[in-house]
Formats: C-alpha cells, structure tokens, sequence
C-alpha cells in the first residue's frame, strides 16, 4: 500500500511538473514570437524610416541642383572676364621672364583679393541692388570716389583687353589691318552682339571654349615639363629693381580681376534674376562665385607656369608688338603639342580674349547707367537707350586711347593693369565698409575669417601700392 501510495504522490508530481515545464515552453514561444512580432515591426519601421531619409535627402540635393542652376551665370562671366589679359598675357609673361620666382604674387593677390571680390555677389543677392547704390547709401565720399575710379580707368581697361583681342583675331585671320582697325572691328561686332542681345548664347560657347583651353593648358604644361627635365635653367632675376616691381604691380593689378569687377558682379547677377525669374540664396550664389574665382586662379598659376617651362631661360622675350606677342603665345602651345594644336589653340586664345571684350564691353555701360542714374533721378538704370549711348561713345573714346598709344601693346597692358592695382586699396576699403554697415543685414555680413582676410588685404594692397610709389622715386 505504501508503495502504491509512493507511486501516486511520483506520477501526481511528475504530472504537476509536466504541466508547469508545459507552461513554461508555451510562454516561451507565445514571448518569442511577441519578441519576434516587435523585432519585425522595428525593423519595419527602421526600413521605412530609411527609405524616408534617403528620399529626403535625395529631395534636398534635387532642390539644391535646381536652385543652384538659376545662380549659375555671374561666377563664370567673371571667370571668362578674368582668363584674359592678366593670364594669357601677363601670367605667361610671369613666367617667361622670371621663371616660378613670382608664383607667390599671383597666389597672394587671389587670396587677399578674394573678399573684396565676394561682396559683389554677397551685397546684391541680400540688398537686391547694385553696390553702386550701396556706395550712394554708404556716403557721397564712397560714390564719388567710385565714379572717379571708374572713369579715369574705363578707356584704359576697355582698350587694353581690345587691343590683345585685335592682335589675336590677325593672327587668326591672317588679314593684315592696322590694330586700331582691327580694335574697331571688334568693338562693332560686340556692340551688335550686346545691342541684339545674343550674349546668352554666346556664354554657352565660351563655356565650352574654356574647358577646351584648360584642357589643352595642361596637358601642354605636362608635356613641356617631360621635355625640360633635366634642362638646366638660370637663376631668376631679381624682382626687387624699378622695372621688376613696376611689372610686379601690373601682374598683381588684373590678378584675377580689377576690384571694381565687384561693382560688376553686382549687377550681372541683376540681372541673372530677371534673366531667370528666380530669387537664389546667399549660398547658391557663393558658390557660383567660388567656381569662377577658383577656376580663374587655377588657370593664373597654368600660363604661369608655361611660359616657365617654354620660355623662361630660352634667350626669348615677348615682343612689345602686338602681332608679334600673339605669335609667340601661340608658340608655347604647339612648340609642345605639336603643330596640329594650332587651329585649335588659336581659336581657344582669340575667343577667350573675345568674350573677355565682350564681358568689359558691356559692363562698363551698366556701370555708366547705374551711375547716371544715382546723380540724376530722371535717368532710368534700366534705360535701354542709355546703354547704346554708353556702349558706342565708351568704345569711341577707348579707340582713340589706342590711336595715341599706337602700336605700343605691353605699354597699354602695364598702364591698365597698373592703373588698377593703385586704385585697389580704396576700392577695397570701401567694398568691406559697404557690407559692414548699418544697411546691410548683421545675419549676412562676412564671418570672422573673411573679416580679417579684408583687413589683411587691405594691408597687403596698401603696402604694395606704396612700395610702388617709393620705387619710382628712389629705385
């Protein structure tokens, strides 16, 4: 009976433990696939999650792209201003008389150039103005100053790019003409161009023509360089005379671009807002400006570093003749690749220098109108019959500057270039002053950084412009 008895408490036991062992399995599975229900749902809701980020974030870099493109325009106009005189002729001219020894002129005057410059686009996106007015609010001082500038250096600049675009165009024509003639050829055809309105056009050739030329620039500077290696090569110059700091002053004058081509940049992008209909940011239009402004110093250091390489050492100089000089840049290219390149390299050369024309040809009548405008308030900035006015009588003046100057091209090119170095340091002051002041938004004025990079620049230009003015009375 006891052992019946024993037998009945094991199995009751067993049984209990069976069932718990039971329960504990199905609450086991029942928690698993609760577990594994949540598990899915995250996962579910992390994928979906994703999939949201990425469109999001593929929305914003559409938007981006498709607010940037109504910015695009003023940056590479400015570019194409910039890739002309102070690169094709005195970058290359850098090089070929003092070798590498003036790199660092030409890195300097980008980079304390470059805020100065960047208010341009920075003043007219937030204010929806010209800096010319800016300047007009600013003070009387700070207009007039600009007014002055503007007009006891138009003639020069104007004839100056012309006069390398005219030398060009004869080489590439083979048609023997005066250069005055030739000038006057090419001031008509960028009057009829700007006067039809055909620019946009135009541009969108000269885009396509600038990648070619840089194209062709380097693939030039590394066969040149494979083929001088090893060549022995004399000791530069010393910079440091009245002739070495008089070109010094010249190169750094245009390098990339005069100051004043903010004043430009203000109203190209203007205008790019009627053109587009579109209002871009701050950003957008910065980053149109630094791919023109890095682009343009980019290439600076490019036919610097071509005529080093080709001519620097070579018992060659350029000729002060204008033909003469276009020969010799043309040279560089095919002495390097080959004569085959010379269609393609004188094409590149003259229409570069072309739109470079074409860009100064109608900025300084825009300039003249906005100018008219804030002394007379019956003068419409916009007036169209302004601008013919100025385009024809800017041009007229600018060929008789050529006519006294004669065939004198380096002269014309040093005078400009000089010119506008000298002018710099006010025109440098007045710009940081006009995006400081109290008409210009405290949420869109320069960042720390760029606000010392002014007062550096102002430094650096100042000096140098005073150095100049010691060495043509003591050197």
């Amino acid at each position: 009976m006891k052992d019946i008895a024993l037998s009945s408490i094991s199995f009751a036991q067993l049984k209990r433990n069976s069932e718990q062992s039971q329960k504990q399995i199905c609450t086991f599975f029942f928690t698993s696939a609760f577990y594994d229900l949540q598990m899915e749902r995250k996962i579910c809701t992390l994928t979906k999650f994703n999939v949201s980020l990425i469109n999001i974030m593929a929305t914003e870099s559409s938007s981006r792209f498709s607010t940037l493109k109504y910015a695009l325009g003023p940056g590479l106009i400015m570019a194409a201003a910039a890739v002309g005189v102070s690169h094709l002729v005195q970058s290359t001219r850098a090089g070929a008389e003092y070798g590498f020894a003036l790199v660092w002129a030409v890195i300097l005057a980008n980079i304390f150039k470059y805020p100065f410059l960047e208010y341009g686009p920075r003043y007219a996106i937030v204010a929806k103005e010209s800096m010319i007015e800016g300047y007009k609010k600013l003070g009387s001082w700070a207009f007039w100053i600009f007014v002055i500038f503007t007009i006891g250096t138009m003639f020069t600049v104007q004839a100056a790019v012309t006069i390398v675009t005219a030398s060009l165009a004869a080489e590439l024509t083979g048609i023997v003409l005066s250069p005055i003639i030739w000038s006057a050829i090419i001031l008509g055809i960028c009057i009829l161009i700007l006067g039809a309105g055909q620019y946009s056009a135009l541009d969108g050739a000269i885009k396509l023509i600038m990648v070619v030329l840089t194209v062709s620039t380097i693939i030039a500077i590394v066969v040149a360089f494979f083929n001088t290696v090893g060549t022995p090569k004399p000791s530069a110059p010393n910079v440091w005379t009245g002739s070495g700091i008089a070109f010094l002053i010249a190169l750094m004058g245009w390098m990339p671009i005069p100051i004043d081509g903010a004043a430009w940049h203000s109203i190209w992008s203007l205008e790019r807002i009627k053109q587009t209909g579109k209002q871009p940011s701050l950003k957008d239009s910065l980053t149109d400006f630094n791919i023109g402004y890095i682009g343009a110093g980019f290439l600076a250091l490019c036919f610097l570093t071509l005529g080093a390489l080709i001519m620097f050492g070579s018992g060659e100089v350029f000729a002060e003749n204008g033909g003469a000089f276009s020969k010799q840049l043309v040279n560089i290219y095919t002495s390097t690749l080959g004569d085959w390149a010379y269609i393609i390299i004188i094409i590149c050369a003259f229409t570069t220098m072309f739109s470079t024309t074409l860009t100064v040809t109608d900025a300084y009548p825009r300039v003249s109108r906005q100018i008219l405008s804030n002394i007379s308030s019956g003068f419409k900035a916009d007036s169209k019959k302004g601008y013919r006015y100025f385009i024809i009588s800017i041009s007229a003046i600018s060929l008789i500057v050529l006519y006294f100057a004669g065939n004198r091209f380096t002269f014309m090119v040093d005078l400009a270039t000089t010119l506008s170095f000298l002018t710099a340091p006010v025109l440098a002051f007045i710009n940081y002053r006009l995006v400081m002041s109290k008409h210009f938004p405290d949420e869109h004025r320069p960042p720390k950084w760029l606000q010392i990079l002014s007062w550096s620049g102002i430094i650096f230009l100042s000096g140098f412009a005073l150095f100049y003015a010691y060495s043509k009375f003591f050197l």
